[in-house]
């Protein structure tokens, strides 16, 4: 995939800066976004017209030669590092190479996005290359629209995602209920532990991973953050929410279901209808040119309609719905664009979450997310799971 670097020539012009530096490891998503590669250790890119790599080891050289999207791949040896080192020790010789590569490449001046090591950003200026911080993160706005390319890997990871949902949602429709109200799996209480072991093992087979997962029940379920822990209980909600990334491409997917076992309260299916309302209306409103914002207020419209506090009616609230509305996906779980109060407009090939949901440590938490991606005359749909509260 030859991404579209248009937006950072133009940062590059406006902030009239030469190159465009990044210094991370290969998890970094810009990083992989601009350079291709994926290591363990930081190593520097440079786009200045091409895209130029500097490795501090000859470790992921050959690799790189291979693998990489770049037009060069360096090593500090192949600046004198070692005499260097020898004569002025590690920093200054660390800094003295980083400078000799951007000049050997005409770049006497340097954009770097937000998040940038202060100390090589500190160090090039004392080797008399200007470093500007680009506040407004080009490579991040160019990874916001997918080809069709990044929207397949999108796409084969959300299937993934849904064959782990599935084992899980078997696994909780399947358990039995015991005298104290928890859920039994096979004569064992079902805890979110083991909800999330299924998950993982799951997406593992089918060649995704992932940091964390979210099998939260009853008061854990009213923090959207709570990775939930313990027993899993009948008739309380129990969210779901699952956002691999796949190994070979390292895209992610990301999807959020409730499930409960039993008689929901009358509360809890309010709650859920809603929400699902709410995110019927969010999906309607996605189209080009429609702001994140406006996709926002559809669902706060849903919500405040019915009588709940939102962020927007209450910024203080701490109950109903409490976070905004959805964000980006791609090579970060969450990245541009956002879908929120401050949303801007959205393009062909944003790839967004929309993810409504209501909370209330006394009654528990709904959430229910899909995602889409942006087309020319409207939104498809990436997501193709049901939702469903109770079993049929």
């Amino acid at each position: 995939m030859d991404p579209d670097l248009s937006a950072v020539d133009a940062r590059l012009d406006a902030l009239d800066a030469d190159g465009y530096l990044l210094d991370a490891d290969g998890t970094d998503p810009n990083q992989q976004y601009l350079s291709g590669f994926d290591a363990p250790d930081p190593f520097v890119t440079l786009y200045a017209g091409g895209t130029h790599l500097l490795f501090v080891r000859s470790l992921e050289f050959g690799r790189a030669k291979r693998d990489a999207r770049a037009d060069t791949v360096e090593r500090f040896v192949d600046f004198a590092y070692d005499q260097r080192l020898e004569e002025h020790g590690r920093r200054e010789a660390a800094a003295q190479v980083r400078a000799a590569f951007l000049r050997d490449h005409d770049v006497e001046s340097v954009a770097v996005p937000p998040r940038f090591p202060t100390g090589t950003a500190d160090a090039l200026r004392e080797q008399g290359i200007e470093v500007v911080v680009d506040h407004d993160d080009a490579i991040e706005q160019a990874r916001a629209v997918k080809t069709d390319e990044e929207i397949e890997h999108v796409r084969a990871a959300q299937r993934a995602n849904e064959r782990a949902m599935a084992a899980a949602e078997d696994l909780i429709r399947g358990a039995g209920v015991d005298d104290e109200g928890r859920l039994v799996h096979e004569g064992e209480v079902l805890t979110s532990e083991r909800v999330r072991e299924e998950i993982e093992v799951t997406l593992l087979r089918d060649g995704c991973a992932l940091d964390e997962t979210i099998v939260a029940c009853g008061a854990d379920a009213a923090d959207p953050h709570d990775q939930g822990s313990g027993p899993l209980l009948a008739e309380e909600p129990i969210i779901l929410d699952i956002f691999p990334r796949d190994k070979a491409t390292k895209y992610h997917a990301d999807m959020t279901r409730t499930f409960l076992v039993g008689e929901p309260s009358e509360t809890i299916e309010e709650w859920f209808e809603l929400t699902d309302r709410a995110r019927k209306a969010a999906i309607d409103a996605v189209e080009p040119g429609v702001t994140g914002a406006e996709v926002h207020d559809a669902v706060c419209d849903v919500y405040e309609d019915a009588g709940l506090p939102t962020l927007r009616s209450d910024g203080s609230t701490e109950t109903g719905f409490i976070h905004t509305t959805g964000h980006g996906v791609g090579l970060a779980v969450h990245e541009q664009p956002s879908v929120s109060q401050r949303g801007g407009e959205l393009e062909p090939g944003h790839v967004i979450t929309i993810e409504p949901g209501l909370y209330d440590p006394d009654v528990g938490g709904v959430r229910i997310e899909d995602f889409l991606v942006v087309t020319e005359d409207g939104a498809e749909n990436l997501t193709e799971y049901p939702v469903e509260l109770t079993a049929e």
